[in-house]
């Protein structure tokens, strides 16, 4: 990956293993945008945006990404809580074939405008043809995850485990419906780093250094 043209970076993470925290860390070291799924689910609901209206602004005279720009003013950000599935909820087994579609649009158009860091969406399926690709994968022990996610959500190591458990399947699922490969197949990415015994921000250093 050349860091002195446009660039995407794409991470993908198992629940536990500071995947998302490395991937804001390193967008804002690279001094990029950062997108995970919390961005491209407020713009989706907020904005009501499918298919047809990314076509339709695409299809404007003015450039599709100054019309967004202004819309949803991406540069501003936009926020929200880590989500963690609770109960029966499982969002990711809730996607729409069409849902993916507008996620792939919203991803690459962003990616199109901007050098970014995208965390999970299948962003090593949806970028691999892209020409400046850094792919990567992030694990961690079972151990290492179920600490860190019962330290960071204040909830019991078995909580944290069932967690775990149900996320990994979900996102797994996901990934094999809308890809057909596993997230688990190291082929798809350039790096993996094992995440236990090193700090977000010694990751984020690995992946810079790597970068070079």
């Amino acid at each position: 990956m050349n860091k002195s043209e446009k660039f995407v970076i794409t991470i993908n993470r198992e629940l536990g293993s500071g995947g998302r925290t490395v991937g804001r860390l390193l967008a804002e070291k690279l001094g990029v945008p950062f997108y995970d799924k919390a961005v491209i689910k407020a713009l989706q609901e907020k904005y009501n945006l499918t298919v047809d209206e990314i076509e339709r602004l695409k299809g404007r005279k003015h450039g599709w990404w100054a019309d967004m720009e202004r819309i949803i003013r991406i540069d501003a950000g936009v926020s929200m809580e880590y989500y963690l599935p609770q109960n029966s909820d499982a969002p990711d087994l809730l996607t729409t074939d069409e849902m993916f579609k507008t996620e792939t649009l919203i991803l690459q158009d962003l990616a199109v405008e901007k050098s970014c860091v995208v965390a999970g969406r299948s962003g090593f399926h949806i970028f691999r043809y892209h020409p400046n690709h850094l792919s990567i994968l992030i694990q961690a022990s079972l151990e290492y995850r179920v600490n860190r996610l019962a330290r960071k959500q204040n909830i019991s190591e078995d909580e944290a485990r069932k967690i775990i458990d149900k996320v990994d399947k979900m996102r797994e699922n996901y990934v094999k419906k809308y890809t057909g490969t596993s997230r688990y197949d190291t082929r798809n990415y350039q790096l993996v780093i094992a995440a236990d015994g090193k700090t977000e921000e010694e990751i984020a250093d690995v992946i810079l250094q790597y970068i070079g």
